[in-house]
């Protein structure tokens, strides 16, 4: 298996539409349905988003993210495998992601970021490659950008657990140690994983 990781560009729309729709949450993981749209939206239009629901979760999601794509307002990076798309880290610039109740950035690493950083909000691995080294391809990708567009640091916002858990979109501290990542701070649970470039 050689998987590729690509950023997300206007031209991947589909690839990342397809990886939602099909793989992502196959396993009927508790994270699905979604298609990452909520780390870019204030809670107003969380909110109104949530309010179309109805019986139609996942095409309501499904159609905000279009949205999303087609305005370049969802930034990261998608892991193929040959041509199809088995994963998704969620990452860009800490300030294009939107301050909200669920906290995809928390506040308290917000107030302690060192100088341009780009923050990982968000991984989605499609069941049958989990554990195979996707998320740490898709991590290696975001860091050498990041360094290579000038980034002083990249985060990640994990929660505190010993135990591998699928539902963890955040990615488990290990994932992040493993690539030389370093706790920068602590509370309620989450820990900011930073790696200064």
């Amino acid at each position: 298996m050689e998987i590729e990781i690509k950023p997300l560009t206007h031209a991947l729309t589909a690839d990342y539409l397809d990886f939602f729709d099909n793989r992502a949450f196959s396993d009927d993981n508790l994270n699905g349905p979604c298609y990452c749209n909520a780390p870019v939206m204030d809670n107003a239009g969380i909110r109104h988003m949530v309010g179309e629901f109805g019986d139609d979760c996942k095409g309501v999601l499904r159609r905000y993210a279009a949205k999303q794509l087609a305005r370049g307002d969802i930034h990261g990076y998608l892991a193929f495998d040959g041509a199809v798309s088995v994963g998704w880290c969620n990452a860009g610039a800490m300030d294009t992601y939107a301050v909200n109740d669920y906290q995809f950035i928390p506040d308290f690493a917000r107030r302690n970021a060192r100088g341009k950083t780009v923050s990982v909000v968000c991984f989605a691995v499609a069941p049958e490659y989990r554990g195979k080294g996707v998320a740490s391809a898709l991590l290696r990708r975001v860091v050498a950008d990041a360094a290579a567009e000038g980034y002083d640091a990249v985060e990640g916002y994990a929660q505190v657990t010993g135990e591998r858990k699928d539902i963890d979109f955040k990615g488990p501290v290990r994932l992040y140690e493993k690539a030389g990542f370093r706790e920068a701070a602590r509370r309620d649970g989450r820990v900011v994983m930073r790696k200064e470039l």
